[in-house]
This record gives structure tokens, C-alpha cells and sequence, in this order.
């Protein structure tokens, strides 16, 4: 019931809140909830199987004519987050403002070869992240992390 609750107060305006240290921490929990599901999910499944929304092509499309020389592999706040970087971020955005939650804040790994750690992590809006992880399934580059942390086979106990 309490998560249900954060949840609500999570998707009101945000000029209703200032700097309120509980909808922050909510927001933190959430983040990392999110991100910890997103990372069993690419080790679980093979990355190039995950389909992220119904709008995956569309947004990968998209993504790949507005940054076709963007290497999603390993990013930096530097290139993501330059005046000229957040300007064309913002345009790529607007594209999808009628998808839910497409400028909610989230966090995502820099370097797709590692798992989610406090040193590995970037804050992104919900559409950027989308757009850098689909690129990552579909171009190979959440293979690694997939090989190595996917769950050993079950050997089935008759065959043992």
C-alpha cells in the first residue's frame, strides 16, 4: 500500500514538491528498482529478444537518424549531457512526448560490458535511456553483460 502511494505522489508535477527529501528518496528507490528489473531482464533473456515497448522501432528509428554516429557502449555525462548533446536530446525527446512517463528520470549503465553499480550509472530521462538501451540489444552490445551474469541451466534432477 505504501508503494502504491509513492507511486501517486511520484506522478504529480514536480513544482508541487520544492526539495522534499521523501519524494527524493522515493524517486531513488524507484530508479533503482527500475534499473535493477531492466538488468535481470537483459541477463535473463537474450538482449536481442527484449522488446522494451510497443514503440521500439519506431524509437530505435529515430535514435539511429538523429545520432547515427553515437557508440552506445560506454557513455559519459560529457556526451550525453554537452549544451549542444542536451539540445538534440531534447528534440529526440519531444518526438515522443505522448508516451507515459517519457521524461521521467532514470538511471542507466555507462558501460553496457558491466552491471548497474554506483560508478557504472548515469541519470537519463525515460526516452533516452530507451533509446540507448534498444541500440545496445540490437546492436550486440548487451551481449557481454548477458553471457557473462545470465542464471546457470537448470539441470533437470533425473538427469543427474
Amino acid at each position: 500500500m505504501e508503494m502504491m502511494h509513492g507511486a501517486s505522489l511520484l506522478s504529480r508535477p514536480a513544482d508541487e514538491f520544492g526539495n522534499d527529501s521523501l519524494v527524493e528518496e522515493m524517486w531513488a528507490s524507484k530508479a533503482l528498482e527500475h534499473a535493477e528489473v531492466h538488468f535481470n531482464l537483459i541477463t535473463s533473456v537474450h538482449p536481442s529478444q527484449v522488446k522494451l515497448t510497443p514503440y521500439d522501432d519506431q524509437i530505435y528509428a529515430t535514435f539511429r537518424q538523429d545520432f547515427p554516429d553515437l557508440e552506445v557502449g560506454r557513455l559519459t555525462d560529457d556526451i550525453l549531457k554537452s549544451a549542444v548533446e542536451k539540445l538534440k536530446w531534447r528534440h529526440f525527446a519531444e518526438k515522443f512526448n505522448k508516451m507515459d512517463d517519457y521524461s521521467y528520470g532514470t538511471l542507466m549503465r555507462a558501460d553496457a560490458s558491466k552491471e548497474f553499480s554506483p560508478d557504472n550509472s548515469i541519470f537519463v530521462f525515460r526516452v533516452q535511456f530507451l533509446a540507448i538501451e534498444i541500440a545496445r540489444n540490437r546492436e550486440g552490445l548487451n551481449d557481454e553483460v548477458y553471457a557473462k551474469h545470465r542464471p546457470a541451466r537448470k539441470i533437470p534432477e533425473e538427469a543427474q
